[in-house]
């Protein structure tokens, strides 16, 4: 889920080979058809409605799409965090005030992260990849956080205290 949620937030144009929207244990082979039995278990399904959200997100946010081959339309906002294995960026639409706020956790571990944000205002998750209707543990932030003007952080103006899920994504809209 971790891979795939920082692939579609990621820029640029997204590949699965056959079955991997399912996470089908054997590599892709075109002599034989997909594993569909796998979707008896939670965890597999799990993956294939994370995939199918993962696609409907990128569709209705503009900030996944609009910009995607531009270089104004993804800014790192802490790219150096190796010790907690954290990272965080914004992906912006054509619109300035329509962004999003993308924090992924590379550990298997919870992992209270504060994060420098644009503006001061409520930041609602919009999604979640550790989410309970994708098999996950439903460690998250919602229905969202409040920025805190008072403690400016990355170099930004304000910032939100969040939990990243282990091995997770989480991404802010700006309400």
């Amino acid at each position: 889920r971790l891979l795939y949620s920082y692939m579609w937030t990621h820029p640029g144009k997204k590949l699965l080979f056959m079955g991997s929207e399912i996470a089908q244990w054997h590599e892709w082979n075109y002599d034989s058809e997909i594993q569909w039995d796998l979707l008896q278990w939670d965890t597999h399904r799990g993956v294939q409605k994370l995939i199918s959200d993962l696609n409907h997100l990128v569709c209705r946010e503009p900030a996944l799409h609009e910009l995607d081959f531009h270089g104004e339309g993804f800014e790192w906002v802490d790219c150096m965090n190796a010790d907690d294995s954290v990272l965080g960026y914004i992906r912006k639409a054509k619109d300035p005030n329509d962004f999003l706020l993308v924090a992924c956790n590379f550990t298997p571990i919870v992992r209270q992260y504060r994060m420098g944000v644009p503006r001061a205002c409520y930041y609602r998750e919009i999604f979640n990849s550790d989410s309970a209707h994708y098999a996950g543990t439903n460690v998250g932030n919602f229905p969202g956080v409040a920025a805190d003007a008072m403690v400016p952080h990355h170099g930004r103006p304000a910032s939100i205290e969040l939990k990243i899920p282990p091995l997770g994504v989480v991404v802010f809209k700006p309400e």
